[in-house]
């Protein structure tokens, strides 16, 4: 005859065993715990239920989170809190918190960061990035070249229609350093390819050093340049930052 307490026992390892084998692992981990807390303090059933399964969201938003990071290939861990405002030239408080909301992901809306090395573009690009991410966002972050680098690389192998999948997937792809290396013409086509699948469904942040007037000079092709200026500023915010090099500054 089976006792009380055998049954007990058999009914919490069947209670494990069901987490385990749904793959909660977090829940089945924190069972004994839940359920010793919830016979001290008179949990209610759906109590106890609550807070075992908040155990198990809490980590599975974690390891998105995580996973959301480890994809978005951000360079630093740099954020829009560390930006240092006071000793920036161009930007506004307001509009940077405001970028910081990511509503202007909600309207595909591009954002342009405009200005010489080392006034902070990069740090404002990789803090949006943070942002969207924290928010729950796709994002990917590349260099102008390393992007026009995988495109031909790419073609070449026959994988164009992957690529341009995989760079028109991210709710927000950052682009990063256009202007400072010369790009080949293929370069530029690549480049104008993004941006257009991109149009009015997605967002893209760009950081140059090159006014827009010069994307001709950059991209060796004013049309191509002219074509990808008319894309990318027809729903845009347009940041010029200014002063000295910070790392100059610090060196």
């Amino acid at each position: 005859m089976t006792t009380p307490a055998k049954t007990a026992a058999s009914v919490y390892q069947q209670l494990r065993g069901h987490l385990t084998d749904l793959k909660l692992a977090d829940a089945a981990e924190a069972l004994p715990a839940v359920l010793d807390q919830a016979t001290a303090e008179g949990w209610t059933l759906t109590h106890t239920l609550e807070r075992l399964l908040a155990i198990e969201v809490t980590a599975t938003d974690a390891r998105r989170l995580t996973g959301r990071f480890r994809f978005a290939n951000l360079p630093t861990g740099a954020t829009l809190d560390d930006f240092d405002l006071d000793s920036a030239s161009g930007i506004d408080r307001s509009l940077l918190t405001e970028l910081g909301t990511c509503r202007y992901l909600e309207t595909a809306t591009n954002v342009l960061l405009i200005g010489p090395p080392g006034v902070g573009k990069t740090h404002i690009a990789t803090g949006l990035g943070h942002a969207a991410v924290t928010a729950g966002y796709r994002v990917y972050f590349t260099s102008a070249a390393d992007l026009a680098a995988r495109c031909h690389r790419a073609a070449i192998e026959g994988k164009w229609a992957t690529m341009m999948r995989f760079f028109a997937g991210p709710t927000l792809l950052i682009i990063d350093e256009l202007g400072y290396l010369p790009l080949p013409g293929e370069a530029a086509s690549a480049l104008f390819q993004v941006i257009n699948q991109r149009y009015l469904k997605t967002s893209i942040v760009l950081t140059t050093n090159r006014p827009v007037g010069a994307w001709g000079e950059i991209l060796g092709d004013t049309t191509v340049a002219a074509a990808m200026l008319d894309r990318l500023l027809h729903r845009s915010v347009v940041i010029t930052l200014d002063g000295a090099s910070y790392r100059l500054c610090e060196s």
